[in-house]
């Protein structure tokens, strides 16, 4: 499809005239700068306006990069940025309403102003992108051979059968799909989310591209699947020798592949630079902002996350200042006085990279001395009154008891049989103490959130016993017993969009569990002007809808309706995972402050170890079903037992450039058994790294055992000999168990990655 150019017309041609491009660049369509002859990708001053209803939105506003071969380009920043605008318009693939003005030159070619057809000469060929959603990119009706058989066909038509079906079952095995021969005929819907993205990489690198352009490609996925997606993108760029454009709001991803980055905000960058400069010397808020919102998965320390208060510009209005300043905690008067440039930072740039660049006025007066929370005023980290109190001391909010939920697997369509179970949930025991968050990891599949579901059942005829606050499902057999149970239970869901009711003003949506549960008019209004201060929130906006509101605002509504009648146990279904990284630092912080005034329990269910390790004091690690490793967050975090709680920490990013290139990550091979054979002995086995290194004997023991989980022995002296009211030799006592017969064996080389620095 064509775009709408400056002085644009479609007169000519271009498909098979490439003179014509060049002829009109020169009669003035865009004058770029001049590129670096070893530039592959070129994009000047590249700005992107669209029509709508309310006005012209300048999506993106003058984008300024140059890319080298071999060399990856993060691009980061909070929804509505800009970032995938900016790369749908370098492949031509906007609306036809959209209009791009600007320069973009490939290997000194300008794409901009070709029609859709020329441009199909360079997509897929010489530059090609890796979309976020593999589901919605690949078409459901065809196989996956001839998907990848198509790429090639298109730019290579005299290319015999054999050779692409030959070069297809490459593709496959490169990017880490097992027997690649037999899953050419399989379809979309036969992988799992990880196989399709990396079937989405092998269509991408089938005609070694010059630019490969990763749009969120990890977005979706479990931090297993995530590691072994971007093993495959590091493979791939190696093979290639491609230059990537990395576009993702996960910055500890951007730490570990990026070379350079560029911070974008309101459509524009505001700080770009080498990824040691972005990240060890920032010199624009927003970027310091950014990077002390997000937590840190390999830090125990507690403190609070920077928040980033209020929401991006509205780009129908262009900015007169800074556009940052709204939000800006070091705002003043000049900053209004017309939009920064992007300034070059002195002392800076020494490999030859992006050069370091931030957009705002006082760059020189920010650097390595400066506080990120002191700027933000960061608060200060909450204190509980539980957390004097021992564990052991404290009340039992919540406790399971050999908890299972089975699920018939059945097939036939008029004669059904069971041909197998789902042991979605298989023998669950834990509890939860006052003021205390206990979380649940796992991939998807592992059964965190039938979990969840079978502790909001409470049903007398459930296979296991749920107590909460002292009363047991197997008691509660009448509505009134129930009804006073549901009280002491309250949950936040993952989309806060989703979980308001779009036709409820906010004062109905809290007001309902009020008029539930017998209040008066007087008290519900009352309590609903609490609420909403309580979690920061205007009480004049009471009579706004959802959709007035940010993902943030909406998610604080969440959590004030989970709060209206007291309870005394909140269950946390991804309560952040939706919310941009500056956003969600604020319900993290505001989540945190609750547990601490109102002596709440959390029941947290996350896939983010990163705010798990900050939110949570215990941890449970599940996998299939069942809990492989359990006990104190610190303990779980710092010394894990279970080769599956490494695996899952170890394919955490981090946002730390040296710490990436240098941390050694385990990839796990596969993906989650099928319930339809499942394994008879460890669950874990047939992806475990340590399994793989065993001899035949031992492999033996897990093939056909069962581990139970056992206590991690604690070490004499652990608190310090002699230490008040610690004796010499006293053993500490631990929170910690495991299920695996070698905790301490050798890991699987073959499973095993660590990108040297160079």
């Amino acid at each position: 499809m064509s775009h709408e150019m400056t002085a644009s017309t479609e007169s000519a041609d271009l498909s098979n005239d490439l003179s014509a491009v060049e002829r009109l660049r020169v009669a003035g369509l865009h004058a770029a700068g001049d590129a670096p002859a070893d530039a592959v990708l070129s994009v000047r001053d590249l700005n992107v306006r669209f029509n709508t209803e309310n006005g012209v939105v300048h999506a993106v506003r003058g984008i300024d990069f140059d890319l080298r071969a071999g060399k990856t380009l993060g691009i980061v920043g909070e929804s509505g940025s800009g970032k995938s605008v900016t790369s749908m318009a370098i492949l031509g693939l906007l609306p036809d309403t959209a209009q791009v003005t600007g320069s973009v030159r490939l290997q000194g070619t300008e794409l901009l102003g070709l029609s859709d057809k020329a441009m199909c000469r360079y997509r897929g060929n010489d530059i090609a992108m890796v979309f976020q959603d593999p589901l919605s990119s690949l078409t459901p009706v065809y196989t996956v051979g001839t998907q990848i058989i198509e790429a090639l066909t298109v730019h290579n038509p005299t290319m015999s059968r054999q050779a692409k079906e030959a070069r297809a079952v490459e593709l496959l095995g490169m990017v880490g799909i097992p027997s690649p021969k037999d899953r050419l005929k399989a379809f979309p819907h036969e992988f799992s989310g990880g196989m399709r993205q990396r079937v989405m990489i092998a269509i991408a690198i089938a005609n070694d591209p010059r630019v490969l352009i990763a749009d969120e490609p990890t977005t979706a996925l479990d931090v297993t699947i995530q590691a072994q997606v971007l093993e495959v993108l590091h493979t791939a760029q190696e093979e290639t020798g491609a230059a990537v454009v990395m576009i993702t709001h996960d910055l500890g991803v951007v730490a570990g592949m990026a070379d350079d980055i560029m911070v974008m905000y309101a459509g524009k960058p505001v700080e770009t630079g080498s990824v040691d400069d972005i990240y060890y010397n920032p010199r624009m808020p927003y970027t310091m902002g950014l990077l002390g919102a997000v937590p840190r998965v390999d830090v125990a320390e507690k403190t609070s996350l920077v928040p980033i208060e209020g929401i991006p510009p509205n780009l129908v209005h262009p900015p007169t200042g800074c556009s940052f300043a709204p939000r800006c905690p070091l705002v003043s008067d000049a900053c209004l006085q017309g939009e920064p440039e992007l300034w070059p930072v002195a002392g800076t740039n020494l490999d030859g990279g992006l050069p370091h660049r931030a957009a705002c006025i006082k760059t020189d007066s920010l650097g390595l001395e400066v506080d990120v929370r002191e700027v933000f005023k960061a608060p200060a980290v909450p204190v509980s009154r539980f957390d004097a109190v021992p564990r052991a001391e404290r009340r039992t909010v919540l406790e399971l008891r050999d908890v299972r939920k089975h699920f018939p697997l059945m097939k036939g369509a008029l004669l059904k049989r069971r041909i197998g179970t789902v042991k979605a949930v298989d023998g669950l025991s834990f509890d939860i103490r006052e003021g205390e968050c206990f979380s649940i990891v796992g991939e998807s599949g592992c059964g965190k959130t039938t979990t969840l579901l079978e502790i909001m059942e409470f049903h007398k005829d459930q296979d296991g016993e749920v107590v909460i606050g002292g009363l047991s499902n197997k008691e509660a057999s009448d509505a009134k017993t129930k009804s006073a149970m549901r009280k002491e239970l309250q949950m936040v869901f993952q989309d806060p969009t989703g979980a308001l009711d779009p036709r409820f003003t906010v004062f109905e949506v809290l007001s309902e569990p009020l008029e539930n549960a017998g209040m008066a008019k007087p008290q519900i209004r009352k309590r609903i002007m609490e609420l909403m201060e309580l979690v920061g929130l205007q009480p004049d906006h009471v009579n706004r809808f959802p959709n007035q509101f940010s993902g943030g605002q909406r998610q604080r509504i969440g959590i004030a309706r989970a709060l209206a009648v007291n309870p005394k146990l909140v269950v946390l279904d991804e309560p952040v995972s939706a919310l941009d990284v500056s956003v969600q630092a604020g319900v993290i912080n505001l989540l945190d402050q609750l547990r601490a005034e109102l002596g709440l329990s959390y029941l947290m269910v996350a896939h983010d170890l990163s705010v798990v390790r900050h939110i949570s004091n215990r941890v449970a690690v599940m996998y299939l079903g069942k809990i492989v490793e359990i006990g104190d967050v610190d303990s779980v975090f710092d010394n894990p037992r279970h080769p599956y709680t490494r695996a899952l920490l170890s394919a955490i990013p981090v946002p730390d450039p040296v710490l990436e290139r240098t941390r050694e990550r385990i990839i796990l091979q596969g993906d989650l058994p099928s319930p339809l054979e499942a394994p008879t002995g460890c669950n874990f086995a047939t992806r475990c790294p340590v399994f793989a290194a065993l001899p035949p004997a031992r492999q033996e023991r897990c093939l056909t055992q069962e581990p139970g989980l056992v206590t991690v022995t604690s070490s004499l002296d652990a608190v310090g000999a002699g230490a008040p009211g610690h004796p010499a030799g006293f053993a500490a006592p631990t929170d910690q168990q495991f299920a695996c017969f070698y905790p301490d064996g050798e890991l699987d080389a073959d499973m095993l990655v660590v990108h040297e620095t160079t």
